[in-house]
């Protein structure tokens, strides 16, 4: 008998192209407390697919407003995506990095050279959540 895996809930796996599947993932994630799940989204944070990066860290950072201390571990993970060419994984990873600025201030500050190149050239979003970091 086949496992159902974290990936397999995701909208891309469900042939959803909302966010609703990954908001109630993310949901029951924190519910409860399920670091393999965390894990297992970041472990796919890079892959082939964009689409299941996209999803992985949607999920990520939706858990992140809701319990931050869930995903604040993996916060040089996020920063890594500030890099990406696909301007998607950059504003969702900068967010998800101000998520978890509140239990993380050190590392991510740690960042802030990357985070300020990356906001300078990046969308409104971007912009905006390496804004909501500097108030931490």
């Amino acid at each position: 008998m086949n496992q159902v895996t974290v990936l397999d809930k995701l909208a891309t796996a469900l042939n959803r192209r909302d966010e609703v599947p990954n908001q109630e993932l993310a949901q029951k994630i924190v519910e409860a407390g399920d670091h393999n799940a965390v894990k297992e989204l970041v472990d796919n944070l890079i892959q082939k697919d964009k689409n299941i990066s996209s999803d992985c860290i949607k999920v990520l950072y939706e858990i992140g407003y809701r319990r931050p201390e869930l995903i604040a571990k993996y916060y040089n993970e996020f920063g890594k995506l500030l890099d990406s060419k696909h301007n998607r994984l950059v504003w969702v990873a900068m967010t998800a990095l101000d998520t978890v600025v509140v239990k993380e201030p050190k590392g991510v500050y740690s960042m802030l050279a990357r985070i300020l190149a990356t906001a300078d050239k990046g969308s409104v979003i971007t912009k905006d959540h390496a804004v909501g970091m500097a108030y931490w």
